[in-house]
């Protein structure tokens, strides 16, 4: 498992709706937080994200990105994208067994997937915390998030 303070390692996946994304520079200059969702079928998944999709002018108040990735095929995602009107990227194609080497996020065996794995990085990529789940439930929530990264901030020292 990753730890905090760890840099985030460099990981690249395809889009939804084209192009890519590479984590963490993408995000780079801001808080962000990665997504591990199980992927289309999942129930759990599809209600995260569909919050994170609700929370998007508290998370564009704040300077949060956001990205998702899974295992899912492009179709698959694309159709997610659309069924939740996703405003963030999502990744797709996700070779869980490699991402889970680096990460150490969970597998699912069958179907193979990534299990939710959520984390909160800084501007440099470097991991501010982190949520691992070994099964279907247990993963961050936009409220965590919002209250988290708040939080942060009312503990920074003031910038003269």
């Amino acid at each position: 498992m990753l730890q905090n303070g760890e840099i985030f390692p460099s990981l690249r996946f395809a889009l939804a709706g084209g192009g890519e994304v590479r984590l963490p520079e993408d995000l780079a200059g801001g808080t962000s937080v990665i997504l591990f969702h199980r992927g289309a079928w999942c129930p759990y998944c599809n209600a995260q994200l569909a919050a994170f999709a609700r929370a998007a002018a508290e998370f564009a108040a704040e300077g949060i990105q956001v990205v998702s990735i899974s295992a899912d095929d492009r179709e698959t995602s694309e159709a997610l994208v659309a069924k939740h009107a996703l405003d963030f990227p999502v990744g797709y194609g996700a070779d869980a067994r490699a991402v889970a080497a680096v990460t150490g996020a969970y597998v699912n065996e069958s179907p193979l997937c990534l299990q939710a794995t959520g984390f909160i990085l800084d501007g440099d990529g470097r991991i501010l915390t982190s949520v691992y789940s070994s099964r279907a439930i247990g993963r961050l929530m936009p409220d965590d998030v919002l209250n988290f990264v708040r939080y942060l901030k009312s503990k920074a020292p003031a910038k003269s």
